[in-house]
Formats: structure tokens, C-alpha cells, sequence
């Protein structure tokens, strides 16, 4: 059984997610504030967070930053703020994905299952990618979709391979600028975008409706993780 640990200083919100996630399948610790919530993870070890952004002591952005410090432990952000900068902030420091209060716990019992579902996946090695019909060959920088291959850059590729490990997972530009360091590249994070734009027009049926390569506006892409 997995451990969700769930860090609110709402006690309706913490006992609504605990039911949800209860009910479930999974089972829940709690904390109420930053320093609470670091302590429960270092002794009771979950397998996945949910964070509230506007925690007392230590918030949910310094609580990220000290999990990401030493631990890939998933993270999936709450927050009541409507603001474009907090997800990126949070996202930026290695969230794994956010949900904005009022939210649906359904919609939160979905996104904790998706997200132990893509670091399970992150955590089996493969050079071999196949994600919604795509197939990237990382050993030797071959792509097919729906088995007609197609040619892409080595930064296309790069871009491309880094989306399609996680499907679902959002990535910022700047992360998906690291992911190509090394390989020679504008230090510009605006030029990801001409990127995806020409990865989508050698990839998609419709580089105007993608179904692959999807935009999280003001945030980043992220790899469609339906089938088909």
C-alpha cells in the first residue's frame, strides 16, 4: 500500500483528502505546517506529497526546496493562489504536478495516482520510450509514430524523449532547456518553443491541434499520457 502525505494547515481540507485517498486505496499521514510535514517525511516515509503552497513555518516552496535537497520523493502541489508564477516557481523547484484549490478530490485522487504511476515509470530504465503511439529508440536517436519514422535534431530529440518518459508530467521551458545542456543550443528558454513547434509539425497529424506534444499555458509542454 502506498503513503500519501497530505500538509494543510486546513483541517477540512486534510480530512477531505484523507477520505478520498482513504477510500482510495492509500494510506494517509498528515501535517499541518513545513516543519511538521519535513519531520513526517523523514520518519515515516511516504511515497508521495501533497503540498500546500501557504503553510505556516516553513512554506510550501521552502518545503519543496529541502525535499528536492536530497530526495526525488514526488510532490504534487496545492494551492489556493490563482497565480501563473507560483505553479512555475513550484515546478521549477521539482514539483511533479499541481492542483489549484477549490479543487475536486476525484480530480486529487487522479493526480496522485498519475504521478506514482510516472515515477514508477521514471524508475525503470529503458532505451526504449513508447508513449501514445510514439516510439523513441534513445540509443540510436530514432523516432516512429504509429510506426512511420520521422527525423528530428538531436535537440528535437532530446526535447522530445525528455516529454514522453513522464507522459502527464509538466515541464517548465527551463527545465526542458537543462534536459538539452550539452548538446548545442541557444541559452534562451523561448527558443524551446521553436522547438516544439517544429517537433510538432514533423510529429503530429495536426501541428494545430496536437495530440502528443500539449501546452500547459503559462507554464510549459507535457507528453499527452492517453492512449491513441
Amino acid at each position: 500500500m502506498k503513503t500519501v502525505l497530505v500538509v494543510d494547515d486546513e483541517p477540512k481540507i486534510v480530512q477531505l483528502a484523507r477520505d478520498y485517498l482513504e477510500h482510495a486505496g492509500f494510506a494517509v499521514v498528515t501535517a499541518g505546517d513545513g516543519r511538521s510535514a519535513l519531520a513526517a517525511i523523514r520518519t515515516r516515509r511516504p511515497d508521495l506529497v501533497v503540498l500546500d503552497l501557504a503553510l505556516p513555518e516553513l512554506d510550501g516552496l521552502d518545503v519543496t526546496r529541502a525535499i528536492r535537497s536530497d530526495s526525488n520523493l514526488p510532490i504534487v502541489m496545492l494551492t489556493a493562489r490563482d497565480d501563473e508564477l507560483d505553479k512555475l516557481l513550484g515546478l521549477e523547484l521539482g514539483a511533479d504536478d499541481y492542483i489549484t484549490k477549490p479543487f475536486s478530490p476525484r480530480e486529487l485522487v487522479a493526480r496522485v495516482r498519475a504521478v506514482l504511476r510516472r515515477s514508477d515509470r521514471a524508475r525503470e530504465p529503458s532505451d526504449v520510450i513508447r508513449a501514445s503511439g510514439v516510439t523513441l529508440d534513445v540509443a540510436r536517436m530514432r523516432v516512429e509514430v504509429d510506426g512511420r519514422p520521422i527525423e528530428l535534431t538531436p535537440t528535437e530529440f532530446q526535447i522530445l524523449a525528455t516529454l514522453a518518459r513522464e507522459p502527464g508530467r509538466i515541464f517548465t521551458r527551463s527545465q526542458l532547456l537543462d534536459a538539452v545542456h550539452g548538446v548545442a543550443f541557444e541559452s534562451y528558454e523561448r527558443a524551446i518553443d521553436t522547438h516544439v513547434k517544429n517537433i510538432r509539425r514533423k510529429l503530429e497529424p495536426d501541428p494545430r491541434e496536437p495530440r502528443h506534444v500539449l501546452t500547459v499555458y503559462g507554464v510549459g509542454y507535457r507528453f499527452s499520457d492517453e492512449d491513441g
